[in-house]
């Protein structure tokens, strides 16, 4: 959508007696295939369209969505409707004009991609990933898919920002089944703004080696060593972490990292970054989605908290500037505060071969299942896992049902070396972290 679409709405709402106007527009187009059997098992395509209005007047926000722009004038009486209800608030406002950050996020190959392209990578995908081993029995999912997008946000401010963005995602499930009949699963993920970033060998490969290599797991007795985090279950914790590096979570008490900017937080060793302006990254864009150019922050340096991530709102009601991380999860949403591209900066002279090597007695963990449920506010955590017994640097056995529990800043507190193996998983990334003595248990 154009510019002059969304400078026509705003010019709607400001003839009405408002205030201030901001309009968002996203239009977008994919596809996703689903292979099964060397077949399509399902194949849908997308085309969507949103269009949202925030409105200010005498200090009280409204806000409405469409997804079309018929009788676009009443979605706009809405929105001021709807701002005659609420409270009157100091700290409302929109993003003043600043100009976009340069940010490569256009891949003319996933634009002109053609259906027969998507079909035959979602079944190459399932091929690869049962050619990996004869131990794996079938593929639970391969699924690939692409798209375009364009984002339009303008305001009364100045803002008049447009830009085009792509994607392209490849995921699978596998099972594998030794001859005792014990199974297991594995998946991989990866995805990309560009093309030949995702490589769907891969991907299918990595699927079913993390499937065969926990075959024969056994339990473990209650122990204390140290442990490995591979990247992806690192991953898990470091978004637990990234909900409290939110000022809306902070203001509103429900995050374990209030009062501490400026204190060291975490291990010496740790550099985390959000990057909204990163070449490629999922979480990319020239602006946030209130219009803010995106920028590079350093949240965390050498275990010390910089700062935390603000939209506009939380930006004024602390007194400091936005840092570009306005998120909206879709177009029927007002804007919060999110992370763009979140990740620990790896480390310079290690590998994940190395770190695994300087374990006498530990546990690579390669998952982790419900970290979702750690306390969000104090950052306490149980969860189970499974993984890589390993001795003198080799690993003995894989490992079934143990759990660990502690809490997240301590455990980052914790970390005794990085690899240099990042990986991201959508816009979120980590190498893997050695860590400290742990509790595990049975």
């Amino acid at each position: 959508m154009s510019i002059e679409n969304a400078e026509y709405v705003m010019e709607k709402a400001l003839s009405k007696g408002c205030d201030e106007a901001e309009v968002f527009i996203r239009s977008s187009k994919g596809i996703s295939v689903e292979a099964k059997g060397g077949e399509v098992e399902a194949l849908e395509a997308s085309l969507d369209l949103g269009v949202a209005i925030r409105i200010i007047k005498n200090r009280k926000q409204g806000f409405s969505f469409a997804t079309t722009f018929e009788n676009i004038e009443s979605t706009v009486d809405r929105a001021i409707e709807g701002g005659r209800w609420t409270g009157e608030d100091p700290f409302i406002g929109i993003t003043e004009n600043s100009p976009a950050s340069e940010v490569q996020i256009f891949d003319g190959d996933i634009r002109d991609i053609k259906e027969e392209r998507v079909i035959n990578d979602a079944i190459n995908l399932e091929k690869g990933a049962i050619a990996f081993d004869k131990r794996i029995r079938k593929v639970r999912k391969a699924e690939v898919s692409a798209g375009t997008s364009t984002t339009t946000i303008c305001n009364s401010r100045g803002v008049n920002a447009s830009f085009e963005s792509t994607y392209y995602a490849a995921h699978v499930t596998t099972l594998a089944e030794d001859d005792k009949g014990d199974s297991q699963m594995g998946w991989e993920y990866s995805s990309s703004r560009r093309l030949n970033d995702v490589d769907l060998k891969e991907v299918g490969e990595g699927s079913a080696r993390r499937a065969v290599e926990l075959l024969g797991s056994r339990k473990i007795a209650a122990v204390k060593v140290p442990v490995i985090l591979s990247p992806s279950v690192a991953i898990d914790f470091l978004e637990i972490l990234s909900s409290s590096l939110s000022a809306d979570a902070v203001q509103k008490g429900r995050s374990f990292l209030a009062g501490k900017t400026g204190k060291k937080i975490v291990s010496g060793r740790l550099n985390i970054i959000d990057d909204g302006a990163m070449a490629w990254g999922s979480g990319s864009s020239p602006v946030d989605d209130e219009g803010m150019p995106s920028m590079r922050k350093v949240l965390v340096s050498e275990g010390v908290l910089q700062g935390l991530i603000h939209n506009t709102y939380t930006a004024r009601k602390d007194g400091v500037q936005s840092t570009g991380n306005a998120v909206r999860g879709s177009s029927m949403s007002l804007p919060g505060v999110g992370v763009t591209n979140l990740f620990i900066e790896t480390g310079s002279d290690e590998t994940d071969t190395s770190i695994m090597q300087s374990l006498s007695k530990g546990i690579v963990i390669l998952s982790a299942m419900g970290v979702h449920t750690a306390n969000p506010v104090s950052g306490d955590f149980s969860v189970g896992i499974s993984g890589l017994w390993v001795e003198n640097g080799q690993t003995l056995y894989p490992v079934k049902e143990a759990i660990i529990s502690g809490n997240i800043l301590d455990m980052f507190k914790k970390v005794e070396a990085l690899g240099n193996d990042m990986k991201f998983y959508g816009n979120v990334g980590s190498p893997s972290l050695l860590i400290g003595a742990m509790d595990v248990s049975a």
